[in-house]
């Protein structure tokens, strides 16, 4: 197998213990799609930051599940962190009205950086519903990771343990069907697009939720604000 391959395979050792446990990966990932993809076009985030969500947030830290579309489709947006952007990178239009949102909401000041690895790192799984995507193609991924982050989304629903799910979206909203146990939140937002966000997210309160729920199940709250990153 070559080097892109077994990238595209890399999937971190804990999550892909629970994944192959029901499906081997190759029925869940488009192998040979995705390496003819990576070398005839631009395609984001890099090869190596494909599962960078599922690398710093393991499976037994997880207490909330954002949930966006897919990856920014603008050079060096991209870095597998559904709404996250490397430090130094000027905020995509969601990323800047989830901002928004948390300074209506907790009136956190606009920080200054967008990369949100700190969130990942508490606990927060933020996942697109296609982890790939073809430079300025909306959703041109969008079936090659549907059954891989389906299985995601049901394992995650399977822990016992009280979790969020945040889906932001329409996109995001269609894997609600996936999450049965009770022990669970759903909250469903508009996508924080400057197309959607005043028709769902704005002063949707969908972070203020988030925390009342840790709170009633005695769970640590998320630090939202991050010391402004």
């Amino acid at each position: 197998m070559g080097d892109l391959e077994n990238k595209i395979l890399n999937v971190p050792p804990l999550w892909k213990e629970l994944i192959i446990k029901n499906k081997p990966l190759e029925q869940l990932i488009d192998k040979d799609f995705l390496v003819n993809e990576y070398q005839t076009k631009t395609i984001y985030p890099k090869i190596d930051n494909i599962y960078n969500a599922l690398s710093l947030t393991p499976p037994n830290s997880v207490k909330l599940v954002i949930l966006g579309q897919d990856p920014y489709i603008r050079e060096g947006q991209a870095h597998g962190l559904a709404f996250s952007v490397p430090k130094g990178t000027i905020f995509p239009p969601s990323l800047k009205n989830i901002f928004k949102e948390l300074k209506i909401e907790f009136s956190y000041p606009i920080p200054k950086s967008g990369d949100l690895t700190f969130l990942a790192k508490q606990g927060v799984l933020l996942l697109n519903t296609a982890l790939t995507v073809e430079e300025g193609k909306k959703l041109s991924h969008k079936e090659v990771w549907v059954n891989f982050t389906d299985e995601i989304i049901k394992i995650v629903s399977s822990f016992n343990h009280p979790i969020v799910f945040l889906l932001m979206g329409n996109e995001a909203y269609k894997k609600a069907d996936l999450i049965h146990n009770k022990n669970h939140l759903i909250i469903h937002t508009a996508h924080p697009s400057p197309l959607s966000a005043n028709r769902g997210f704005f002063n949707s309160f969908c972070f203020q939720k988030c925390e009342e729920f840790f709170l009633k199940h005695n769970e640590s709250p998320i630090d939202f604000n991050g010391n402004n990153y």
